[in-house]
């Protein structure tokens, strides 16, 4: 608005210097017309309502032009950004017949010709803007709604696998959690290493409720805040917790080596590796019972290297289940690369993985 305000002033200062140029010399009082003229031809941009200040602006050129054979450049100026600015409100009934006057003054006057063209022009190319701006506005609103149904339809979609793995799957945990614990104080003449078993394997289906939860606090963006407190995601720090509770779960041995000087990881790298440590030691703890498991983390200049093998009697049934899979997905998620086999001709299986030192984006 103020860009226009001046424009207007500029334009008015022009017209009414032209106007008295142009007439000098003449009577004062015929000066003072002119000037008015020039004035109202111009000085009306300024007004708020373009519709107004198209017809003031058009009744002055057309009284100038008719009465006094004069119109200003900056009075022609005005009038198409009258017309431009009137079709631009919406105005457009009014802002295209705004060339008619100047249609009946063209054929005693060049500059109504022009007028008389370009005024209507003027109008409809106003016109225009509004409605390309009203479509723009159109589709701005109808990809924020899309956006909108989008984000809705997955809170949704989250909320029910929320539903489902609270109603079935924890569900379960629980219950494995409940009966480990009656076991181990119903169990009549139970060994001490019977006893320790259950409560870990109490401790672990507890451990899976609280990830449990905190995925639940994942998906439902609604859930309330789960009690157990919020804690980062698994890496390397880890593993020796990891190893200890495989120590204890299996009752065998489980070594950690780590080789090279430790370098910062990425977060997601980090958490890979501890995922495929962990499904690695499932794995020989399912299919090799009783096995040792060693677990090799090496440090080097192209990246992470993990080596897990156990001692246990071979891959044949290790082969048979999802951990495998799972393994490689999680290492070529990260743009690593995973290979699986017979540890050596005395038997075992080994995980053998590589992974970036930043995860590829």
């Amino acid at each position: 608005m103020r860009n226009l305000q001046a424009a207007t002033l500029a334009l008015t200062v022009a017209a009414v210097v032209e106007a008295l140029v142009r007439t000098a010399p003449a009577d004062p009082p015929f000066l003072v017309l002119v000037g008015a003229l020039a004035m109202a031809s111009t000085a009306p941009l300024a007004l708020r309502n373009a519709t107004v200040a198209a017809a003031v602006v058009t009744v002055a050129m057309t009284v100038s032009i008719a009465g006094f054979r004069l119109a200003t450049v900056a009075g022609v100026l005005a009038q198409l950004v009258a017309a431009y600015l009137a079709g631009r409100r919406g105005a457009l009934a009014i802002a295209v017949p705004l060339g008619l006057p100047f249609l009946v003054l063209a054929f005693g006057h060049p500059v109504a010709v022009v007028l008389a063209g370009l005024v209507p022009a003027c109008a409809l190319a106003g016109a225009a803007r509004r409605v390309s701006r009203a479509d723009a506005a159109h589709l701005a609103a109808r990809d924020a709604y899309a956006g909108t149904l989008v984000e809705h339809t997955a809170r949704g979609e989250r909320a029910r696998i929320a539903r489902e793995l609270h109603d079935v799957v924890a569900h379960h945990i629980s219950m494995i959690s409940v009966q480990a614990e009656n076991a181990r104080f119903t169990t009549p003449g139970l060994p001490a290493a019977g006893a320790e078993r259950f409560a870990a394997i109490g401790g672990t289906a507890r451990a899976a409720l609280t990830e449990m939860r905190r995925l639940l606090g994942v998906l439902r963006a609604d859930a309330a805040p789960v009690t157990p407190e919020r804690r980062p995601q698994p890496g390397l720090r880890e593993l020796a917790a990891l190893l200890d509770e495989a120590r204890d779960a299996a009752g065998s041995g489980a070594r950690l080596i780590l080789r090279g000087p430790p370098v910062p990881l990425d977060p997601g790298v980090e958490l890979a590796a501890y995922r495929i440590v962990q499904e690695a030691l499932t794995n020989a703890r399912r299919h090799a019972p009783g096995a040792a498991v060693d677990v090799e983390i090496t440090y080097r200049a192209d990246g992470l290297g993990l080596r897990i093998r156990d001692n246990g009697p071979g891959p044949e049934g290790a082969a048979a289940g999802h951990g495998l899979s799972g393994m490689r997905e999680r290492a070529v998620a990260v743009g690593g690369r995973l290979r699986t086999g017979v540890a050596g001709p005395a038997g075992g299986f080994v995980v053998e993985a590589t992974l970036p030192i930043r995860e590829d984006t």
